[in-house]
């Protein structure tokens, strides 16, 4: 080993005491969200029907660089911040490469995600308001346990449209969420119109995202002191999840190297948006050029397969529309273990930066091939990774052999968002040589494609 130490922590007095807001720095913002009925772009007070009053905010916020912490947010976070900067020597000297492969590892929680960091901060914001509860969506599971243990923090009632394949893949998921005080629900669902007509439409449907979204939000718009909740997509969200970023920069800092590649998982964004932050500033204002990887399964590749649209975020047509690289919001994503991986459009943030070409490429792997780096990642590293984030360990072992056979000693850096210790029906689907991997056809994506609305005012957009 060299002198850097396995791990690293950075000091508590080093937590950034204030997020980044990537867009202040984009030279071309994201596409405002717009009325499904008029195609007006939605301000802040559109949203507040929807969403805790100073996330909307927060959501149409294209102008302020930092956003301050709540001191009762930035306390919340010192359960389990400063996350470790790990280097992965054990993992380098598998692959005898001379790559140095560094992860940012956030599953030190209870949740064992990284979505506690946006979690916590909606939790504040609607106690702050004086909410009674909020609802919400989730796939794999990690979201909802996430706000599921925020909204007991702050005493709030919590509702949990969890995707139904989930939800019976992972019952101890469901379990944890219900240990914090959550109601879980297996969408498509009979407590809701929407989930009525998906349940009509496909019976015995296993569900999306996209629908579960459509359950959460109709839930809360007719409840009254609800509001809704989501954990990947929205600006707000990848604000939040901009301190993963902020301490790994400086946490390279003190250890005085610097990423050649970030790579992320990328499914509605939150992971990858979250890594990047602070990599990503450098990039836009022309400090320096680290290659971004965003890392999708083949089974729903909304990057690689996409169309660069607007359309609905939920099945239901109940959200605005947001331009995104999406497979159109009746796109029904095959029930495998890419979990919380599975939304049908990205964040439009990570949208715009891949459309102008900031985010250098984007890569779709199979369900074996991200098992494969999942099983080496838990025999070297030690950590049972969670599906989702071994997406991203794959394009890192990729990109280490590569560094191998040019015989350059690249820095790679990616995020280890999740463990993956409520994913073993997977693991063992997996050890069996059962675990298969699926990859939608044109005429699949297609089917999704038409569900892409072509109202008249979207014309020109």
């Amino acid at each position: 080993m060299s002198n850097i130490p396995y791990k690293f922590y950075l000091d508590e007095k080093d937590l950034p005491k204030s997020w980044y807001n990537v867009r202040a720095d984009m030279k071309v913002k994201p596409a405002p969200l717009l009325h499904p009925g008029t195609g007006a772009a939605l301000k802040a007070e559109d949203l507040m029907p929807i969403f805790a009053e100073e996330l909307c905010r927060q959501e149409v916020n294209d102008t302020d660089k930092y956003i301050e912490i709540p001191d009762e947010v930035q306390n919340f976070y010192k359960m389990c911040r400063p996350s470790p900067l790990v280097r992965a020597y054990y993992l380098e000297k598998a692959l005898d490469t001379p790559a140095k492969i560094y992860y940012k590892f956030e599953g030190n929680n209870t949740s064992g995600s990284h979505k506690l960091n946006s979690a916590i901060a909606q939790a504040y914001y609607a106690k702050k308001q004086g909410l009674k509860g909020l609802t919400t969506e989730t796939g794999a599971g990690q979201w909802g346990t996430a706000l599921s243990m925020a909204c007991a923090y702050f005493g709030l009632d919590l509702k949990v449209y969890m995707v139904k394949c989930s939800y019976e893949q992972k019952p101890y998921r469901r379990n944890v969420m219900e240990t914090y005080g959550a109601n879980v629900i297996p969408s498509p669902s009979d407590t809701t119109e929407v989930g009525r007509q998906m349940l009509a439409e496909f019976p015995g449907s296993k569900g999306s995202l996209g629908t579960a979204i459509s359950e959460a939000v109709e839930v809360a718009t007719h409840t009254e002191g609800y509001r809704y909740a989501l954990g990947s997509v929205l600006n707000q969200v990848l604000l939040h999840q901009s301190i993963i970023g902020l301490e790994a920069k400086a946490a390279m800092e003190k250890l005085d190297v610097y990423p050649d590649i970030v790579i992320g998982c990328a499914g509605g964004g939150s992971n990858l948006g979250g890594i990047m932050a602070s990599f990503m500033e450098d990039k836009l204002l022309g400090k320096t050029h680290p290659y971004f990887i965003a890392v999708e399964p083949s089974s729903c590749p909304s990057l690689t397969r996409g169309k660069f649209v607007y359309d609905f975020c939920d099945t239901g047509h109940v959200c605005p529309l947001a331009k995104m690289y999406t497979l159109g919001n009746g796109f029904m994503p095959s029930p495998d273990h890419a979990g919380g991986l599975r939304f049908h459009g990205m964040s439009g943030i990570i949208s715009q930066l891949y459309h102008d070409g900031y985010i250098d490429e984007a890569r779709a792997v199979d369900q074996t091939k991200v098992f494969e780096a999942a099983t080496l990642f838990a025999r070297t590293e030690g950590t049972l990774p969670a599906p989702e984030s071994s997406h991203a360990i794959r394009a890192a072992i990729d990109e280490a052999l590569k560094c191998k056979e040019t015989g350059e000693a690249k820095t790679i850096l990616f995020n280890l968002t999740g463990t993956g210790y409520f994913d073993l029906a997977a693991y063992d689907a997996y050890n069996k040589g059962i675990l298969s991997s699926y990859v939608p056809t044109d005429e699949d994506l297609q089917k999704g494609f038409d569900y892409i609305p072509k109202f008249d005012f979207l014309k020109d957009k």
